[in-house]
């Protein structure tokens, strides 16, 4: 893997790692419960697509720094998010910078396996996302990316974006860069102006 892939793969799973440290914390559990949660956000959505893509074994078994930066992130969550009294805000930060960072790890991956830009932003979205499902499964939430806010919105366009830099072509860092500053910047203005998808079905009436 490159360096800045390197670097893309560790901030990634640490900020999935206190997002979902965080998403326990608010649900009060123990430690353990919070490591738990901690390793599901950050690795489920890439052994998602690496097992659907044929990749075993999957990446976070041939990382063993990657067990270290888990647990590093849901220490400094389980520290600091004590002493931090807006943590439903640092949950939204950390889990919006994730989604940008693995969603270009997820296309990235789809490429060097050759596969087409459809189904390479398919990878990204679901790397991205799929993490963060399985958390709100586990805590008893509806995932975010099957409710109207923009989420999964924000990594599709990401990765189209990547794919049409890297096309021009742009040095594949500065797209990465770029294209991750997107999705960050869209999910965030995204909650900020409760931007939403359109709603296709009628509101119940009493």
């Amino acid at each position: 893997m490159p360096p800045f892939a390197e670097f893309i793969d560790i901030l990634g799973t640490f900020s999935f790692a206190v997002s979902g440290a965080f998403a326990a914390m608010e649900k009060r559990l123990d430690p353990f419960g919070v490591l738990i949660l901690a390793f599901i956000t950050s690795i489920g959505g890439g052994t998602v697509r690496d097992l659907l893509i044929g990749d075993t074994p999957v990446a976070w078994l041939q990382q063993p720094s990657i067990g270290w930066v888990i647990i590093a992130g849901t220490a400094g969550a389980l520290f600091f998010g004590r002493r931090l009294k807006k943590i439903q805000s640092l949950l939204t930060s950390f889990d919006a910078l994730g989604l940008g960072l693995f969603t270009i790890i997820g296309i990235q991956k789809g490429l060097v396996h050759h596969m087409g830009p459809v189904v390479c932003i398919a990878l990204g979205t679901m790397t991205g996302c799929f993490g963060g499902v399985i958390r709100d499964i586990v805590l008893n939430k509806v995932p975010l990316i099957f409710q109207k806010d923009i989420y999964a919105s924000a990594s599709i366009l990401g990765g189209i974006a990547y794919i049409l830099l890297i096309k021009i072509p742009v040095p594949d860092n500065i797209a990465a860069a770029i294209s991750i500053v997107l999705i960050f910047t869209t999910r965030m203005l995204g909650i900020r102006y409760r931007w939403h998808l359109p709603v296709w079905y009628q509101s119940k009436k009493g």
